[in-house]
C-alpha cells in the first residue's frame, strides 16, 4: 500500500514537471540576426573594445547604467569596405529570465533599429514591436521611460532593460568609437 502510495506520487510529481509552461523563445540565431542588419552580402567583422577606467566611467555615467563587463563586442558590417553599421548583441535579465537583443546602429553611430533575437519570460511581458520602432532615429538623451518613450503596461520590466541595453551600446559608440573618429 505504501509502495503504491509512492509510485501514484511519483507519476504525479513527474508529470508535473512536463506541465510546467517554459516560454523560451528564440526568435533569430546569431547569423540570422546580422544578415537581418546588414543584409545578405554584407561582409561581417568583429570589433572588440576594452574600455579603460575613464572610458567606462563616461559610458556608464551617458548611458546611466552599469556595465557588466570590460569588453564590448560590436559586429561591423560592410559592403565594398564601406561601412553600413554597427550591431550589438546584449543580454539581460529582465524579471527572473534573460532577454537578448540586437542593437543596431548606422555608420554615424544613429539608432536604426532594436531587434528581440531571443526571449525567455512570459510572452505578454515583451513590448510589442511597435514600441521597439518608436526608438529608431532617437538621441542617447531621449531614451528615458516615462520622459520621452511610453513605457507598455505589464511590460514595463522589459522596457526599462531594452533602453538600458540601447543606452549603453549608444554609449559605448560615442566614447570609443566616434571619439576615435572624430578629427582632432
Amino acid at each position: 500500500m505504501f509502495l503504491s502510495y509512492i509510485a501514484k506520487l511519483f507519476v504525479v510529481l513527474s508529470l508535473s514537471l512536463f506541465t510546467i509552461t517554459s516560454y523560451a523563445t528564440v526568435f533569430y540565431s546569431k547569423n540570422e540576426a546580422m544578415v537581418l542588419a546588414f543584409g545578405e552580402q554584407a561582409k561581417i567583422e568583429t570589433l572588440s573594445l576594452f574600455p579603460d577606467e575613464t572610458q567606462a566611467h563616461n559610458i556608464e555615467a551617458l548611458a546611466k547604467t552599469q556595465l557588466e563587463s570590460g569588453l564590448f563586442t560590436f559586429y561591423v558590417g560592410k559592403q565594398d569596405e564601406k561601412i553600413l553599421g554597427y550591431a550589438a548583441i546584449e543580454s539581460s535579465t529582465v524579471r527572473t529570465k534573460p532577454e537578448t537583443l540586437m542593437i543596431v546602429l548606422t555608420a554615424d553611430g544613429e539608432l536604426r533599429n532594436v531587434y528581440t533575437l531571443a526571449f525567455h519570460e512570459p510572452p505578454e511581458y515583451q513590448p510589442p514591436e511597435h514600441w521597439y520602432e518608436q526608438l529608431a532615429k532617437r538621441k542617447i538623451e531621449d531614451l528615458d521611460l516615462g520622459r520621452s518613450i511610453d513605457g507598455i503596461s505589464g511590460a514595463t520590466l522589459s522596457t526599462r532593460s531594452t533602453l538600458a541595453a540601447v543606452r549603453k551600446v549608444m554609449a559605448v559608440y560615442e566614447i570609443m568609437l566616434k571619439k576615435s573618429k572624430d578629427p582632432q
